[in-house]
């Protein structure tokens, strides 16, 4: 199964300024066979994204929030620390 999720945000902290665009990137420390991922924010189930980046390129207010990345390899998921991003 897909071990430890890595999130990260540029820029970094995921503070961003209104209107600026915002890259988050998910990558797994080990795991068998393809992977998938998908992002999601604020426990929402409704994927935003699917790839190991999501790339939204201008920021507004209602971008606010808890993200995650989901990384599956078709039997198990592994989820990320949720990320807080914050529109300045």
């Amino acid at each position: 199964p897909p071990s430890e999720v890595s999130l990260w945000a540029q820029p970094p902290g995921g503070q961003v300024a209104l209107g600026d665009r915002l890259v988050l990137s998910c990558a797994v420390a080990a795991g068998t066979g393809p992977l998938s991922f998908s992002w999601h924010r604020g426990g929402s189930r409704a994927p935003l994204g699917t790839g190991p980046r999501l790339e939204l390129r201008h920021v507004g207010d209602n971008d606010s929030g808890h993200y995650q990345c989901r990384a599956s390899d078709g039997d198990s998921v592994a989820e990320s620390v949720p990320l807080n991003v914050t529109v300045l």
